[in-house]
C-alpha cells in the first residue's frame, strides 16, 4: 500500500545527537512532502519546544503531535486537537512524585514549573530550550487541567517507578518513558497512536498508509498502529526486541536515509 503519510518522533529519532536537523534530512522531508506525503512529526516536547527543535522543516510539517499525543497544533500555532489530565488526578500524580521524593513538573505550552531547583531542572532547560519557574508544591500550583506531568529521576528508579505508576493510575493516566530518566503522565487516551488517528482522519489518509519512525516507549504505540513501523539503530534495546524493522541511527540521519533509499 502507498505510503501518504509519516510520522517521527524527534529527540534520538529524527534530531541528531546534537539536536539538529541535517540539511540533508530537511531536503528528503521537504522533496517526500512536495510528492503529496504528510509530515507529522511527533513528540513528547511541548508545542513551544517542538517549534525551537524544527525550523529546518516547519515549511513541510502539515501539523505538529505535541507531549506524546496530548495535543495536535498547526504550525501557526492553533490547537486542532487536546486531551488534558483532570486537575483532582494531577494533584495525585503529583504528591505520588512528592511522596518519593522525585522531582517533577509540568507545563505550559511554552514554559515548564517544577518543584525544586536542582540540575533535573537545569538539564531540562538546556535540552528542551524552554524556560521553567520554580514552584514548590504542584498540588498547590495546578488549578486548571494540564496535558502532562514529567518526573525526572536515575533510568534503574524510573524503571521501578514506571511500573508502580502504572498500577496506581491503571485506567486514569497513560504512562511512559520518552528517555530513559524520564517518566511521563499524560492523558488517559493521550497517545501518539490515538493523535495520529486523528490526523488520519483529519487528513483523510489510513493508518495503513502510515509510515511511523521512534526510539522508545512513548513511540511503541505509533509503531504498532502504523502500516510501517521503523526503529532507528539507537532505540531502546527493549524497544528493538519488538522486532520492528530499524534503519540507521540519529547519528546517521537514519529516518531521512530510509525515506530516500525506500520512497524517493
Amino acid at each position: 500500500m502507498p505510503i501518504r503519510a509519516i510520522a517521527f518522533d524527534l529527540d534520538d529519532t529524527l534530531l541528531r545527537p546534537d539536536n539538529s536537523i541535517s540539511a540533508y534530512t530537511a531536503d528528503v522531508l521537504h522533496r517526500a512532502h512536495a510528492t503529496g506525503i504528510r509530515i507529522l512529526p511527533a513528540s513528547g516536547r511541548t508545542f513551544g519546544s517542538m517549534l525551537k527543535a524544527v525550523p529546518p522543516i516547519i515549511d513541510c510539517a502539515d501539523c505538529l503531535i505535541s507531549c506524546n499525543g496530548s495535543e495536535v497544533w498547526s504550525t501557526e500555532g492553533a490547537i486542532l486537537m487536546q486531551e488534558l489530565i483532570p486537575v483532582s488526578l494531577a494533584h495525585e500524580v503529583a504528591a505520588f512524585a512528592a511522596q518519593r521524593g522525585v522531582y517533577c513538573q509540568t507545563y505550559a505550552p511554552d514554559r515548564f514549573f517544577y518543584t525544586v531547583e536542582n540540575e533535573w531542572a537545569a538539564s531540562y532547560a538546556r535540552l528542551s530550550s524552554l524556560s521553567g519557574e520554580c514552584v514548590g508544591d504542584l498540588t498547590r500550583f495546578i488549578r486548571q487541567p494540564v496535558t502532562k506531568l514529567l518526573m525526572m529521576d536515575e533510568p534503574a528508579r524510573v524503571a521501578r517507578l514506571l511500573e508502580e505508576a502504572q498500577s496506581r493510575f491503571a485506567g486514569r493516566a497513560s504512562l511512559t518513558c520518552s528517555k530513559p530518566y524520564f517518566l511521563e503522565c499524560n492523558p488517559l487516551r493521550a497517545t501518539k497512536a490515538n493523535a495520529l488517528a486523528w490526523c488520519a482522519d483529519h487528513f483523510g489518509f489510513t493508518m495503513a498508509e502510515l509510515l511511523c519512525f521512534g526510539d522508545s516507549l512513548n513511540d511503541v504505540s505509533m509503531l504498532q498502529a502504523a502500516g510501517t513501523g521503523v526503529c532507528v539503530a539507537n532505540a531502546r534495546p527493549d524497544v528493538l526486541a519488538l522486532g520492528f524493522p530499524v534503519c540507521r541511527a540519529n547519528s546517521e540521519d537514519g529516518v531521512a536515509r530510509y525515506i530516500e533509499e525506500n520512497m524517493l
